[in-house]
């Protein structure tokens, strides 16, 4: 007997907080949105910014101003896997490609995955990662 894959849905607050017009509650974001958004803050979160848990994060935001090479990709890429692999297990991980633009002193991020329990094609997720000043 073949195994059945049963579909869950997945659903988060928007960190807008704005009101939905009708009901008056937060908006909520769900399935695929609601996963784009995770995923995007776990990159987006800086390592130990976390209470709770100081492993969740990147160093990315600190590494935005070495220099742009192959040394400086790897290691990008793969903090983004490991934080993706250890947080986030409502998705399958395809590929995390990184274009640096040194003109604009930027990182252009697109990360591929597939939903886990969630009939739905592949997801792509595309971001530009600056640096910002404290």
């Amino acid at each position: 007997m073949p195994q059945q894959r049963f579909s869950q849905g997945f659903k988060d607050i928007s960190l807008s907080f704005k009101k939905h017009p009708i009901t008056n509650d937060v908006l909520v974001l769900k399935n695929e949105d609601a996963i784009k958004r995770s995923v995007q803050n776990l990159v987006r979160t800086h390592l130990g910014e976390t209470v709770f848990n100081p492993l969740v994060g990147t160093r990315i935001t600190e590494s935005l101003f070495e220099l742009a090479d192959s040394t400086y990709i790897d290691p990008i890429r793969t903090e983004v896997e490991v934080v993706l692999s250890n947080f986030e297990p409502r998705v399958q991980l395809d590929s995390v490609d990184l274009i640096v633009e040194p003109d604009n002193n930027c990182l252009d991020v697109t990360i591929k995955y597939r939903i886990v329990g969630l009939d739905a094609p592949q997801q792509t997720i595309n971001f530009v990662l600056e640096p910002t000043r404290l």
